[in-house]
């Protein structure tokens, strides 16, 4: 039980100031204080939003019925939790963040390779919710006005003035958050939580009345069925949506640690997770197609974005309640899932300049350039491309942490050396060449599949799409067995550490 304790701990010794502020120390027992509720609420908080709501409905829109694709998120949801509550236990034993764990593994210099391919990723999610967060707030302005909201778009952006607006509207309560530091978060998600399941219930219920009852709601076939549209094709498809479903949320799995750092006890942070994450996904993809399946029978089409369907929804006030909710539901998520992360990326490469607040800052700057309303104009962009691609990237580094952690050194760190630029995490001039390479090498298989999905080619051998297909799971055990096989087996400078273990 000794590996799954926390571990009490003073101010590192020696620090090295280049490697050190107050936002990466070890987080003293005083903070952590978060507990089963507040790990779940997390969670749930970052679950009900609407990129996680069109998930679901892009599976149907790709073919699945109902349970095909509730079943699909399921399985994902399941699957990523395995290396989540894995990589949380550092950041809950030692109390330190996700670039300070890469450290150990990646070399004092070379954590910022993966912490700053987090960060873009991050970015691009911010910038994402930020869109439909903004276009809530489009919604509900264009509701007030009668509809006096709709502009022609904008050369260049691709939409209208108004539309713009409100982005930057949104854009900018974000900042008033991220202004308000870490705790903030827990204090948001706690009560945001426990809305945003009524919410969601409500939705649901609503749906089932207006519909006449879920037979209505779910009697869509599977495209893949004889004598459908793609009868036999559904392999094809439940592969790539799975490695899909992982790859949504390889992204906390990677830097969970920056939150279960304030974690009472290892056992808060798995059960909080277990109950967080996967229930909870489960629950808000089945009411996303429940829902997307009634609107086919109450408006005679498709409605799968939760922001447009609020507007459909009858009286004004209906309307105002459900852009409010859908509002508050991507602001828990954004700031929790795409803030902390490469704030404390961008902290690490400049602890003594650079904060959590300023962290959040070019993290928004960053999501606002990027026009994120176009990462997500098709479902093949979002799903096949967007979190089938990062996730090759994302998949292998978690492999070489969970490795390094578990295997190489059994769960033991020396959280002095990871402060200290000549301790026992220098390797190379600050690098660990054998866990960068296992990343490269990793990573190198889904190039051309990636390549090809994207349009970036034309064609590819058939084994690279099919490698691709698997992105993340062949990342992560690839990258995994290669940085065990060359830290056991080839020559580095890393030491076990003999304190703080």
């Amino acid at each position: 039980m000794e590996a799954w304790e926390s571990v009490v701990l003073t101010e590192p010794v020696n620090p090295d100031p280049s490697l050190i502020n107050d936002d990466i120390r070890p987080s003293n027992m005083e903070e952590r204080h978060w507990s089963v509720l507040n790990m779940a609420s997390l969670w749930i908080g970052m679950v009900v939003c609407v990129p996680t709501y069109t998930l679901a409905g892009g599976l149907v829109d790709a073919g699945m019925n109902w349970w095909q694709a509730v079943g699909t998120i399921m399985l994902g949801n399941i699957i990523v939790l395995v290396p989540m509550v894995l990589n949380a236990h550092p950041g809950t034993k030692y109390g330190i963040p996700f670039p300070v764990l890469s450290r150990a593994s990646f070399g004092i210099n070379g954590a910022h390779v993966p912490s700053m391919l987090r960060a873009f990723v991050a970015c691009g999610w911010f910038g994402i919710n930020t869109w439909f967060g903004g276009y809530a707030i489009y919604q509900m302005l264009d509701v007030v006005l009668g509809g006096g909201m709709a502009m022609a778009d904008l050369p260049l952006l691709g939409i209208s003035a108004t539309e713009f607006l409100c982005f930057l509207l949104f854009w900018a309560l974000q900042i008033a958050v991220i202004y308000r530091g870490i705790e903030s978060i827990r204090v948001l998600e706690t009560y945001a939580a426990p809305f945003l399941i009524a919410i969601g219930l409500a939705l649901l219920a609503w749906a089932y009345v207006a519909a006449g009852g879920f037979g209505e709601m779910l009697s869509a076939p599977s495209a893949f069925e004889p004598g459908g549209e793609k009868e036999g094709q559904f392999w094809s498809v439940f592969f790539p949506s799975l490695t899909g479903m992982v790859g949504f949320w390889a992204t906390l799995s990677l830097n969970i640690p920056d939150f279960t750092r304030y974690a009472k006890s290892q056992r808060d942070q798995v059960l909080g997770q277990a109950i967080g994450l996967p229930l909870t996904m489960t629950l808000f993809a089945f009411i996303s197609v429940a829902v997307t399946s009634a609107t086919v029978v109450i408006f005679k089409e498709a409605v799968p974005d939760p922001t447009v369907l609020a507007g459909k929804m009858g009286g004004g006030f209906t309307v105002m309640i459900s852009l409010f909710a859908l509002a508050v539901a991507t602001l828990s998520t954004n700031i929790a899932a795409n803030v902390v992360s490469p704030a404390n990326a961008m902290i690490n490469a400049m602890p003594s300049k650079i904060t959590f607040q300023l962290g959040g800052y070019i993290t928004a700057a960053v999501g606002l350039v990027i026009m994120p309303w176009k990462l997500i104009e098709s479902t093949d962009g979002y799903i096949f491309t967007w979190l089938v691609g990062y996730s090759a990237l994302l998949g292998p580094i978690g492999g070489i942490l969970i490795a390094d952690y578990f295997l190489v050194r059994g769960t033991k760190l020396d959280v002095d050396g990871l402060y200290q630029a000549n301790g026992p995490y220098r390797y190379v001039n600050g690098f660990n060449v054998w866990a960068l390479l296992a990343l490269v090498i990793a990573v190198a298989p889904n190039v051309p599949g990636f390549a090809h999905q994207a349009g970036f080619v034309e064609s590819v051998p058939a084994i690279f799409d099919t490698i691709y297909t698997y992105a993340w799971f062949v990342g992560f055990l690839l990258a995994g067995g290669l940085h065990l096989l060359f830290m056991k087996v080839l020559p580095h400078d890393s030491i076990q550490p003999s304190k703080g273990a």
